[in-house]
């Protein structure tokens, strides 16, 4: 039997399948799955995406060469992609974790070369001037101008990162939390569908606040002038 409405279910229904489900072991079984390819998939593209963006920042040679691709994972369909993941690299985490990276890298790389973009150059010269080297010039002056440009680009490639690992479970293999989404629909057990919806949602807000928080500890000069600009 179908409890509520086939798309709409009540309310009172949702949040009672989202109790059931957050003592079901299934569930946090279901949620350690999906996030074995966020903890693999996400860091890599943040060790390499934030070298690769201040490189592009940097070099007008290698934004010429990188930016074609990066602009290609922007706008190309991931669903295009996932028959070239099968026949590459199969079914399993691999490919997860390829999908999760892939959603997530453009993201921290784009942000990471604007804020390498934003560095006033008139300190760099002066540095220069006062025989500063080039290690120092970058401790001192790119990397703490252009952090809180790259913290938002994590910020924003976390909300990236979530959407590549369930997208990867319900286009590439059928498990974790997007398999019972997956699981949910083809039985129309709407209610518990949309509590499964609201589970990632919940921790897509907690993953997107932990990296604010980071930002805020990281470059609090920065969130300062967010909110004094933003009480003018």
């Amino acid at each position: 039997m179908i409890n509520g409405g086939l798309m709409f279910p009540t309310a009172f229904g949702t949040i009672q399948s989202l109790g059931e489900l957050l003592v079901d072991p299934e569930l946090w079984s279901a949620l350690w799955v999906s996030n074995q390819a966020l903890l693999i998939g996400f860091p890599l593209a943040i060790v390499t995406g934030i070298p690769l963006g201040l490189y592009m920042g940097r070099a007008r040679s290698a934004e010429k060469f990188v930016d074609p691709y990066m602009n290609i994972l922007l706008v190309t369909p991931m669903a295009a992609l996932t028959p070239l993941l099968l026949m590459s690299v199969g079914i399993g985490l691999t490919s997860r974790v390829i999908f999760v990276y892939i959603f997530a890298l453009p993201m921290i790389v784009v942000h990471a070369r604007t804020g390498i973009r934003q560095v006033d150059i008139s300190l760099v010269e002066m540095s220069r001037s006062l025989r500063a080297s080039e290690l120092q010039i970058w401790r001192r002056i790119f990397i703490p101008s252009a952090l809180p440009a790259i913290m938002t680009g994590i910020r924003i490639g976390t909300g990236r990162a979530v959407t590549g690992m369930i997208l990867a479970e319900l286009l590439l293999v059928s498990v974790g939390i997007g398999g019972m989404v997956l699981e949910f629909r083809g039985f129309f057990a709407s209610e518990k569908l949309y509590a499964a919806v609201i589970i990632v949602v919940i921790e897509s807000l907690l993953l997107v606040e932990l990296a604010r928080y980071a930002e805020r500890r990281l470059a609090p000069w920065a969130v300062t002038g967010n909110e004094r600009a933003g009480k003018e």
